[in-house]
C-alpha cells in the first residue's frame, strides 16, 4: 500500500526533526518564482553584488528547481532551517576574540554538519517510493535559498533581507532537499515586519538602501570576508571593531528574543579551541602555514590569510583610537593592538600595511 502525500510529509518532516533540523516548509518545485527573481535581476543589473560574481552566474537558473542543472523532474523543494543561537549566557562567556565574529563563524564550518544531515534526509527521501530521486542543496548550486524559503512557508523575509522563522528567529542556516516526489506545499509566508524599522535603524554602515534592500557592498560582511581590499574611507570607522562579519540587524529583531535552543544542539557553534587562545598579533603575523591550522574547519578560511591580517589590523587601530577618545581599554588589549599594528606595518601584503595606517 502506497502513503498518502500527506502522510509522506509527515514522515518526512519526522525525519527531519530526529536528524536536528528546527523547521521544513514544501514548495513546488515545477513553479517558478516571480517577484523574487526579478529584485534578483535587479540586484545583478545594478552591480550590487560585487566582487562576489558567483552571485551573477546563471540567473535563469535561479528562479526554478526543476531543470536539468538541478534536478530534471522535480516536483517539491524541501527547505529546511538549523538553528544556532545559543544562550546570550553562552555568547557572554565566549573568548574576547570570539566576541568580534559573527555567531554563525565562531564555531565549525556549517557546511560540513548541516549538509551530511542534507544527505542523510535526501537518502530517506529517496526510500519513500519507486524511482524517487532527491538531491540535498548546502551551497552547492545557485539557488535563492531565502525566496524559496518565503515560498515554501519556512519563514518570511524581513526588512534586514534575513529570513526569519516564526518561533525560532534568523539567526537560521539554510539548506535544501529537492526531489521528484510530490509532497503537498505549504502556504507562502508573507512578511510580518510591520513598520518596525529596528534593523536598518542598527546597521553600522547604513547598508541598506531601503527595506528589504540591502547594498552587500556597504555590509560589514562584506567588507570583512568578501571584499579584497576591504573597508575604505569612513567606511572604516563604521566597521569598527568587527573581525569577521556583523550581526547588528539581527540582535534587535524582536523575533530573535526567543529562549535559545539546547546546549547539546548548540555545540557545533561554540567557539573552536584555536580561538580561545589567539590575539590580533597573532592573526596579522600568521604565515600561510599557521593560518590553515587556525582556520581549519571554520569559517574564518573564507576571509583568508591576507584578509584576516587586514581586519584584525583595522580592529586594532579601532581600539586604540576608542581609548584615544577616552574609552576604555584593558591594558593586555593594548598592548596587543599596538603589538599587531606593529607586525602590519612590516607585512608582505600591501592591504595589510594600508589597513595599519590611519585613514
Amino acid at each position: 500500500m502506497v502513503d498518502a502525500p500527506d502522510d509522506l510529509k509527515r514522515r518526512v518532516a519526522a525525519k527531519a526533526e530526529e536528524l536536528g533540523f528546527d523547521a521544513l516548509g514544501v514548495a513546488r518545485a515545477d513553479v517558478p518564482l516571480g517577484v523574487e527573481h526579478d529584485r534578483y535581476l535587479a540586484f545583478v543589473e545594478a552591480g550590487k553584488h560585487g566582487a562576489m560574481g558567483y552571485l551573477a552566474q546563471d540567473p535563469e537558473a535561479r528562479g526554478r528547481l526543476d531543470g536539468d542543472a538541478i534536478l530534471p523532474g522535480a516536483k517539491s523543494v524541501l527547505c529546511l532551517a538549523r538553528r544556532y543561537q545559543r544562550s546570550a549566557e553562552a555568547e557572554r562567556a565566549d573568548p574576547p576574540l570570539s566576541q568580534l565574529i559573527a555567531r554563525y563563524a565562531r564555531g565549525h564550518d556549517y557546511h560540513n554538519h548541516v549538509r551530511k544531515k542534507l544527505r542523510l534526509l535526501a537518502k530517506f527521501v529517496r526510500g519513500l517510493g519507486p524511482d524517487v530521486r532527491a538531491r540535498p542543496l548546502c551551497d552547492e548550486e545557485p539557488v535563492l535559498e531565502r525566496a524559496w524559503a518565503s515560498r515554501s512557508g519556512l519563514g518570511f523575509v524581513g526588512k534586514n533581507g534575513l529570513v526569519i522563522v516564526p518561533g525560532q528567529g534568523s539567526f537560521v542556516l539554510l539548506g535544501e532537499v529537492v526531489t521528484t516526489l510530490a509532497l503537498p506545499p505549504d502556504p507562502p509566508m508573507t512578511e510580518r515586519c510591520g513598520s518596525c524599522t529596528r534593523c536598518l535603524d542598527a546597521c553600522p554602515t547604513s547598508a541598506f538602501d531601503a527595506p528589504f534592500v540591502l547594498d552587500p557592498r556597504k555590509c560589514v560582511a562584506y567588507l570583512t570576508i568578501e571584499d579584497p581590499l576591504g573597508p575604505a574611507g569612513e567606511a572604516r570607522d563604521r566597521v569598527g571593531e568587527r573581525l569577521f562579519g556583523c550581526d547588528d540587524c539581527q540582535t534587535v529583531c524582536p523575533y530573535n528574543k526567543t529562549p535559545a535552543s539546547p546546549h547539546a544542539r548548540t555545540r557545533p557553534f561554540e567557539p573552536l579551541d584555536a580561538q580561545r587562545t589567539a590575539s590580533l598579533a597573532d592573526l596579522v603575523a600568521f604565515d600561510e602555514q599557521a593560518f590553515l591550522c587556525f582556520a581549519l574547519g571554520s569559517p574564518l578560511r573564507r576571509a583568508g590569510r591576507a584578509g584576516l591580517a587586514r581586519s584584525a589590523a583595522l580592529v586594532a587601530r579601532a581600539r586604540l583610537e576608542r581609548a584615544a577618545r577616552g574609552g576604555d581599554l584593558r591594558n593586555e588589549q593594548r598592548s596587543d593592538a599596538e603589538r599587531a599594528l606593529e607586525i602590519a606595518r612590516e607585512h608582505e601584503v600591501e592591504v595589510v600595511r594600508a589597513a595599519s595606517r590611519r585613514a
